[in-house]
């Protein structure tokens, strides 16, 4: 046994404590617009919690600097499409406002200022990561700071690998303003020489490493110099007899929603000109670094036709995602502790055999606890398997030389009967399902790219086998994307079951995507756009139908985000009859917790961390307190979003066996409930509070907790005698 294997409920104030004391307010914040927080605003919220972990003490410094740059590449994502979208509205006139009463100009001019003092922090942050990098000798240099011999090396560097793929621009008459494309980082420069004055500009190649490292110094510390620094310091080779009067660096982004024709007859040729079109979007976001010259500004401003409040002056470095590159896997002294996922010891138990540990009861394997390896062995074993007969596969999001796909290719070139439904409306990775869709065409398998105005979000696989006479389906429902690389960071859940009522369900939902035939009773499964949000009004209203007859009502749910305002209302009104629910949303919330007479009787934690927060859970009391054996239990693909319910196809799974339900209940969701040390706790302003324990005593963190402890299902004969025995409430 460990020392975190049994769940620390006596100190778990979140678990066991008393809900926060309600907040009486205006009853128009109970009844009007103000019952619900702005979507915009709380993504910025979540932001500013990834920030705080590059400021956490308790994080290593690497893992400090890699959560900035996750936060800088989040907001790149958010301006480029959210951010998007409201100008468009804006531009339009539209007068619609959110759940919130804010109309798009509102959000906007709320979103900038926010976005200021986040650009702001992250520039303060960054420094004071980069002098505690120096500290552990990681040096990121100027040109100044270069001694001769690496002022040599760098000639050499910049000879061999950056002048050819370097294309300088001079800005005249004769030399209009070049496009940049979306990301674009660009060095502008004003140059003197005897002849006069010269306006140019040099793009930074994305094929050339932001930070260029140098031989190691003296006492061994890694050197490294910003590509733009380097491009500085040999202005008089690029541009031989000029020399440098002002420079700035300066990145934009751009539009990048896809726009669809919805009566395209080529679905896959419409997607590869809507992503030509995506990289010429308008400019919405301008980040300038350079000092305090105006010319530079001015003119950058001018050729790109830039509002002042989409434009950004920062006291520092743009484009801080790029600091990815200087997490040294090399320095692990200053990275998390190397994790070797488990393999279940049920599979070792049967030698490594998918169907047989399947088959002996339902699977649900904790990722990246456990190895994502078993979906892929799954289905690798199932491409070789002479019993399988056939394949079904959805796709959203997977590796660039994906494995998954590589057993698909295999199955069908060994005469299986493989259907790929393959989702090119996956944002960004459009280009990347267009290419895996013609490679899994070429093998031989059905490519089905599904409906255009709904996006198929749901993971599911089935293989039937022939077993005794009799097709067998053993089925795979997952909370996250058939994707091992973020698989190793992302918590998800992968349930395995040879149910057939499981296998029925599955296969209805992939005829309904590949044929537009709509399920009809299925039996262990919820289908988004169809059934899925009926369902959970339907268990949510069961709950206070259980405490009006003097039972107990009460629900645990975990997402990545909640705005549904459909779904916030029921738990409003689910609230209010006394329901006391407990949700666990990494992200967006939309929903007012702990005000009177509205949501006393909820409580909103997010747990940000070391690994993503990304599974999908709902847990119903069903007339007794949570934890308990009586409770319905679902995983799911979808966040409770009006995108998810209503304009997605996505699965809710309920859980029937005995075990997989307590490892749900009384170990995963337990122990987020539990969790201190990772746990911001959102109060009825919309504002979150880090928990904090004693100083004297260790918080509980749910991640070190999953690192250590098998899954309750996966346990095979030689851990049996040694499962968890977790607290419960009396049923």
């Amino acid at each position: 046994m460990t020392k975190h294997s049994q769940l620390p409920f006596t100190n778990a104030d979140f678990l066991n404590g008393d809900f926060p004391s309600p907040v009486g307010t205006p009853r128009v914040e109970v009844l009007g617009p103000k019952r619900f927080f702005n979507r915009e605003l709380s993504w910025l919220a979540f932001n500013w919690r990834v920030l705080n972990e590059a400021q956490n003490s308790d994080v290593p410094l690497l893992e400090r600097v890699r959560f900035l740059a996750i936060s800088a590449a989040n907001l790149d994502e958010f301006y480029t499409v959210r951010v998007a979208g409201l100008l468009e509205l804006a531009a339009a006139g539209d007068q619609h406002a959110a759940a919130d009463g804010l109309l798009p100009s509102e959000q906007l001019d709320a979103i900038n200022k926010d976005t200021l003092k986040l650009l702001t922090v992250q520039q303060q942050v960054w420094n004071e990561l980069k002098s505690d990098l120096e500290k552990e000798g990681v040096c990121l240099l100027e040109g100044s700071d270069l001694n001769k011999e690496e002022q040599a090396f760098l000639d050499d560097i910049f000879i061999e690998k950056v002048f050819p793929v370097l294309t300088p621009l001079a800005i005249d008459p004769a030399h209009p303003f070049p496009f940049i494309p979306n990301a674009g980082f660009t060095l502008a420069l004003w140059l003197e020489s005897s002849t006069g004055t010269l306006q140019a500009l040099i793009p930074i190649p994305e094929q050339i490493d932001r930070f260029i490292q140098l031989t190691d110094g003296t006492r061994g510390e890694k050197r490294f110099i910003p590509l733009e620094e380097l491009l500085v310091e040999k202005i008089g080779f690029i541009f031989p007899g000029y020399k440098v009067i002002e420079k700035l660096a300066f990145r934009i982004l751009r539009d990048s929603d896809l726009e669809l024709e919805e009566e395209a007859e080529d679905l896959v040729r419409e997607f590869e000109i809507a992503l030509k079109r995506r990289r010429r979007g308008d400019v919405i976001h301008l980040s300038l670094a350079g000092g305090g010259q105006k010319r530079l500004p001015d003119l950058i401003k001018k050729e790109l036709k830039m509002a002042d409040g989409d434009i950004f002056s920062l006291d520092g470095m743009v484009g801080l995602a790029d600091l990815e590159e200087l997490v040294l896997e090399e320095r692990n002294d200053l990275l998390w502790p190397m994790m070797s996922p488990r393999v279940p010891e049920r599979v070792r138990d049967h030698d490594g055999d998918m169907f047989k540990a399947i088959r002996q009861k339902d699977m649900l394997l904790h990722h990246p606890y456990e190895t994502f390896d078993m979906v892929v062995r799954f289905l690798r074993q199932a491409a070789h398997d002479p019993k399988v007969v056939a394949i079904k596969q959805t796709l959203y999001r997977t590796s660039y030389d994906s494995p998954i796909v590589a057993a698909l290719c295999t199955a069908a070139e060994n005469g299986k009967s493989v259907t790929a439904l393959v989702e090119l409306k996956a944002r960004f990775d459009e280009a990347a399902n267009i290419r895996q869709s013609r490679r899994l065409e070429r093998a031989g398998a059905h490519v089905v790219y599904g409906f255009l105005n709904l996006k198929t979000h749901a993971k599911v696989s089935t293989v039937v086998r022939r077993e005794d006479d009799r097709l067998v389906t053993y089925t795979h429902y997952g909370t996250g994307n058939y994707h091992p690389i973020t698989a190793r960071i992302y918590t998800d859940l992968s349930l395995f079951t040879c149910s057939a009522a499981a296998g029925r369900d599955a296969t209805k939902l992939v005829n309904f995507v590949s044929g537009y035939a709509p399920p009809d009773r299925l039996e262990r499964l919820s289908v988004a756009p169809i059934n899925l949000r009926s369902t959970l009004l339907e268990c949510i209203q069961n709950e206070i139908n259980l405490v009006k007859k003097n039972k107990k009502g009460e629900i645990w749910a975990k997402m990545n985000s909640l705005i549904d305002p459909e779904v916030i209302q029921a738990l409003y009104e689910a609230s209010n009859a006394g329901v006391r629910t407990t949700l666990v949303i990494r992200g967006i919330c939309g929903l007012r917790p702990g005000i009177q007479g509205l949501s006393e009787n909820i409580r909103v934690k997010s747990v940000v961390g070391r690994f993503l927060e990304h599974s999908r859970i709902v847990c119903f009391g069903n007339g007794k307190s949570l934890p308990s054996k009586n409770a319905r239990v679902f995983i799911s693909s979808a966040d409770w979003m009006e995108r998810n319910l209503n304009r997605r196809v996505e699965t809710l799974v309920e859980i029937e066996n005995a075990t997989v339900r307590e490892q749900v209940v009384s170990q995963i969701m337990a122990a987020n409930l539990a969790d201190q040390a990772q746990s911001w706790i959102l109060r009825h302003d919309g504002t979150y509070v880090r928990h904090k324990g004693p100083a004297d005593e260790k918080t509980f963190n749910c991640h070190q907790f999953f690192l250590e402890n098998p899954s309750l299902s996966g346990r095979g004969s030689a851990g049996a005698k040694d499962v968890i025995k977790l607290a419960h409430s009396s049923d």
